[in-house]
């Protein structure tokens, strides 16, 4: 294998193009690779102004789009023994973990990527092995991409390491991104060599590239691809072998590339299995479900109206459908439009009928609502022509959009991710989930919310129809968000939206 351990560093990052109104003065602690705030975010605004730091230093422009596919490594022997691995390298992969890599190379098989990169340590390296199969390239290995250092932590059980550091220990659970332990800042480190990463992943002739690595490295990849600070550790959940896509787009002007996450965390199991988010169980949890595809073939925003779903679609919302039925949905919240309401109707349809699929023993009831404000169709109507014509099923469309079209989605779904949460927090139930279906371009303003960002940051995610995206609330309706996946296409099937071929072609950036 070759490495890239020795390759030179250059200074990089995201430029988001950001209004110079909100850049107020900051103390910003400043090293060899990253740029710091000393001081951990205390608002909401404070948080926002931190991700934007790390989004001024801009990324090499790039002549030809690129997607990257990041996959984390599967199960290793100490993560089935809960111990904390870190950078350590006395892990491997269970079978568990070979079967998981054998999915992920099922998922990939037609897949012509031009590159691979991987950590060198052994529970990446076999994953990345697994999935690369019998392609003739040679595998990148480097060193940056290793997991998180975690010194003296590395190898302890967990109740092993609250015993031994207590405090320390607590402020790595609750305050990771200024958790310091031997002298040294580990999520800041790991920020710093994510962003020297992709330096250097840009910077190969590849259109494709594939990359597989570790949890806290690829959570730190997809942030600092998007402009997002060390306050997002934990929030954007890698599970073992879960893909994630983001996709570089050449700037027009020459500078600093778009870039947009296609895709979070699709993992090989179902992503709504119950389990932890970020080690914590949750009985909060809301699924953004994407409405099925419509009559409209063009998929122009100007057709953004009330439209009834096509064939494909009515498949797309059964499949969701079926994927939700292992859950008890508590509520079912729909945006008015038609295409929306067939959607929310065949969940709800199947949820009642679990008793006789077999699913459950009982018959489930379960309350509908429609929201006006999750309709955002009517704010694009004014829009200019050059503005209707785009098609929303391009990565990063939204980066098209005025000023003013953008400002007033956010402002119009801030009411509808409010009226979510409060949906959400009705303490009558033990365990509340609560599905909202509408167009995809509202449920991307939505998880701008759920990440506490501006309108500038819309362009830096993609959906698409039929998909689900789900976020669990640990701490419940008033917590922070947890992202466990975005754009989860694989329970369509057949139907599903191809990994790592764009939508578009290059031309059409």
């Amino acid at each position: 294998m070759i490495s890239l351990a020795n390759a030179p560093l250059l200074l990089h990052g995201r430029d988001h193009h950001l209004p110079t109104k909100r850049r107020t003065p900051f103390t910003v602690r400043s090293s060899s690779s990253l740029q710091e705030i000393d001081k951990s975010p205390t608002t909401a605004e404070d948080s926002k102004l931190r991700s934007e730091l790390c989004a001024l230093v801009p990324f090499p422009p790039i002549k030809a789009a690129k997607r990257v596919v990041l996959v984390r490594h599967g199960q290793s022997t100490w993560n089935e023994e809960g111990r904390i691995q870190g950078s350590s390298n006395f892990s491997v992969l269970t079978k568990k973990g070979e079967a998981q890599a054998e999915t992920s190379r099922q998922m990939l098989i037609d897949d012509s990527f031009d590159i691979c990169f991987s950590s060198p340590l052994i529970r990446s390296k076999r994953t990345a092995e697994i999935i690369w199969g019998t392609r003739e390239d040679e595998i990148i290995t480097d060193s940056d991409l290793r997991e998180i250092d975690l010194y003296s932590f590395q190898g302890l059980l967990k109740h092993e390491g609250k015993a031994k550091f207590g405090p320390a220990f607590r402020q790595w659970q609750v305050d990771a991104a200024n958790f310091n332990i031997d002298g040294h800042y580990p999520v800041r480190e790991l920020w710093g060599r994510a962003r020297n990463c992709w330096t250097k992943i840009l910077a190969h002739e590849s259109k494709s590239v594939l990359v597989v690595a570790h949890n806290a490295v690829n959570q730190a990849l997809v942030a600092t691809a998007i402009g997002l600070g060390t306050e997002y550790f934990r929030i954007l959940l890698q599970s073992n072998c879960g893909v994630s896509v983001l996709d570089f787009i050449p700037h027009p002007d020459g500078g600093s590339p778009l870039i947009c996450l296609n895709r979070l965390n699709q993992t090989p199991g179902s992503p709504v299995a119950t389990g932890s988010s970020a080690g914590r169980r949750t009985s909060r949890r809301i699924i953004l479900v994407c409405q099925g595809s419509t009559q409209d073939s063009e998929a122009t925003v100007s057709k953004l109206g009330d439209q009834q779903m096509n064939m494909l679609g009515v498949i797309q919302a059964q499949k969701t459908a079926e994927l939700l039925l292992d859950l008890k949905v508590s509520t079912i919240i729909s945006s008015p439009n038609n295409a929306c309401a067939q959607t929310a109707t065949i969940i709800s349809q199947v949820q009642e009928a679990a008793d006789c699929l077999g699913a459950d023993c009982v018959p489930r009831y379960v309350e509908m609502k429609n929201i006006p404000d999750l309709d955002v169709a009517e704010i694009f109507q004014p829009s200019t022509k050059d503005t209707t014509d785009i098609s929303y099923l391009r990565p990063g469309w939204l980066n098209g959009l005025d000023d003013t079209v953008t400002s007033a989605l956010r402002e119009r779904s801030g009411q509808a991710w409010h009226s979510l949460l409060t949906e959400l927090s009705d303490e009558s139930e033990e365990e509340k989930i609560v599905v909202a279906v509408a167009h995809p371009v509202a449920h991307i303003a939505l998880i701008g919310h759920c990440l506490n960002l501006t309108e500038e940051w819309l362009g830096s995610f993609h959906l698409d129809a039929g998909s689900i995206s789900v976020v669990d609330f640990p701490d419940g309706p008033t917590g922070r968000g947890i992202i466990r996946c975005i754009n989860y296409t694989a329970h369509l099937g057949r139907w599903s939206i191809p990994i790592t071929r764009s939508t578009v072609d290059d031309d059409s950036f």
